[in-house]
């Protein structure tokens, strides 16, 4: 009996999976065709772009980029507008009461913060407003230069500085992908709130915290 090991080593090792066939619609318009860019490789790409935006591999990343880093600026806006709203006119007393600054809230009579539509813009710090331009054109640049930089394969996930200080980003693939879900996802919700915020203020004329009392002063109901 004559033994053939190679034979039985090709038909022990599994073939290598085949890449999944791309669908030629969009999975969230579908009687729309899939965007020619969109191919899945980005978290949360789900086919849509009907303007087609993404004309070109190098848009698709800029808007990539772009969505980011509004992602993570609305989702610290969604939780420190209502924040705000409920902490600054305390805090502001309790200061002034204890070291005499002088200390304004810079709310309005109705419990709104300052925006464009509201109002009360000039009432907010000069100080305050270079720090912010400040830190923003420095992150900015940063993005421009990892951007600009950037190998030819594009192996930098757009959005990604490289800041983990407290090591949540996890090691695994499958890992990294839940992860980078989970922020696209919480930060286009977080745009649509911020954007909900400024339209019901200037609207109802009554601070967001006023019009849901259960979630942030619930002993008041």
């Amino acid at each position: 009996m004559v033994n053939h090991p190679s034979h039985a080593l090709a038909m022990a090792t599994p073939a290598p999976a085949a890449k999944p066939t791309l669908s030629k619609y969009s999975r969230s318009i579908p009687f729309l065709r899939r965007p020619q860019h969109l191919v899945g490789d980005l978290a949360g790409d789900v086919g849509f772009d009907p303007l087609n935006f993404a004309s070109s591999p190098e848009r698709l990343r800029s808007h990539r980029e772009a969505e980011v880093k509004h992602a993570r600026l609305a989702m610290l806006a969604a939780a420190g507008w209502p924040l705000s709203e409920v902490l600054d006119r305390p805090i502001a007393e309790w200061v002034d009461e204890r070291w005499g600054l002088g200390l304004i809230s810079t709310l309005d009579g109705s419990d709104r913060v300052p925006s464009p539509l509201n109002g009360g813009m000039d009432g907010v710090s000069p100080l305050w407003w270079g720090f912010c331009l400040g830190l923003t054109a420095a992150i900015d640049l940063k993005g421009v230069r990892n951007a600009r930089y950037d190998d030819d394969e594009g192996e930098r996930l757009p959005g990604d500085y490289g800041f983990d200080p407290l090591g949540l980003y996890p090691a695994d693939e499958e890992g990294r992908g839940r992860m980078q879900l989970a922020e696209i996802k919480h930060g286009r919700l977080a745009m649509l709130a911020v954007a909900g915020f400024a339209a019901q203020e200037y609207l109802s004329g009554v601070g967001v915290v006023d019009e849901t009392l259960m979630f942030f002063r619930p002993f008041q109901l």
